[in-house]
């Protein structure tokens, strides 16, 4: 699964460390980082990601990550593009896959084998 990409929005500076050291080590996967929405999108944009995590609520600006996943998920040329939430939260869990995300996963459960099976599933549909 060598030359994953992932962009991971919204995070903070420690989750993100270990979020790219975890699907670093799992997957052989680049890690990208995007403070803002708007830098998410701009770069999703781009091209060439096979993930897109979003955090339930960005760091930076405290913008919901629901509304992250709806404009990804809305748009078009993006929808295609898997997403997952990051959030411990089952209530945004779920909202996020009737948004049109894949399950996603908590803080809490970053390298445990539940987590590892869900993501590596995505990665290994590819694009």
């Amino acid at each position: 699964m060598s030359g994953k990409r992932v962009l991971s929005v919204g995070q903070c500076t420690a989750d993100h460390s270990s979020i790219s050291r975890t699907l670093g080590a799992t997957f052989g996967a680049e890690v990208v980082p995007a403070s803002t929405a708007q830098e998410a999108f701009a770069k999703v944009r781009g091209g060439g990601f096979d993930l897109v995590l979003v955090n339930r609520v960005l760091d930076l600006d405290g913008t919901p990550g629901l509304d992250v996943v709806r404009a990804i998920k809305g748009d078009g040329a993006l929808r295609d593009v898997p997403v997952m939430l990051v959030s411990n939260h089952a209530d945004a869990q779920s909202e996020a896959v009737q948004a049109g995300a894949a399950p996603g996963f908590g803080k809490a459960e970053l390298g445990r084998p539940a987590m590892l099976a869900r993501v590596g599933a995505v990665l290994e549909k590819g694009r």
